[in-house]
C-alpha cells in the first residue's frame, strides 16, 4: 500500500488520529522514528522526498524527540517501527526491510 507522510507534532494529534481510526475502522498507519537513529534518518529523508498527495493513505510519522510518551502505546523499543491498522487487525513491523517493503520504498 502506498502512503503519503503526515508529520505529527503533538501527542494530542496522535490521540485524535487513533480515536478516529478506532471509530471509523479505516486503514491507517503510524511510523515511529528517532531523529538520532541512522536507519530512521535515512527513512525520513526518503519519506520527505515524496510529494504529499501523490501517494495513497496517510502515514502518520511520530518522532521520539517531540512525542516520547507515544512510544509506550505500542511498546515501541526498536526503530523504525511501523504500525498498520488493517481490516484484518493491527500489524506491527520493526524489521527494517519489512518496513521499507510495506511503505513501498
Amino acid at each position: 500500500m502506498l502512503y503519503s507522510p503526515v508529520f505529527l507534532k503533538t501527542e494530542n494529534e496522535l490521540n485524535k488520529v487513533l480515536k478516529k481510526q478506532k471509530r471509523t475502522r479505516s486503514a491507517a498507519a503510524v511510523l515511529f522514528v528517532s531523529l538520532w537513529d541512522k536507519p530512521s534518518q535515512t527513512l525520513l529523508r526518503k519519506l520527505r522526498s515524496l510529494q504529499t498527495g501523490q501517494r495513497g493513505k496517510a502515514l502518520y510519522v511520530v518522532d521520539s524527540f517531540t512525542m516520547p510518551h507515544a512510544f509506550v502505546i505500542f511498546k515501541t523499543t526498536k526503530l523504525p517501527h511501523l504500525i498498520q491498522f488493517k481490516k484484518s487487525g493491527v500489524q506491527s513491523d520493526d524489521y527494517l526491510s519489512k518496513v521499507y517493503e510495506e511503505l513501498g520504498l
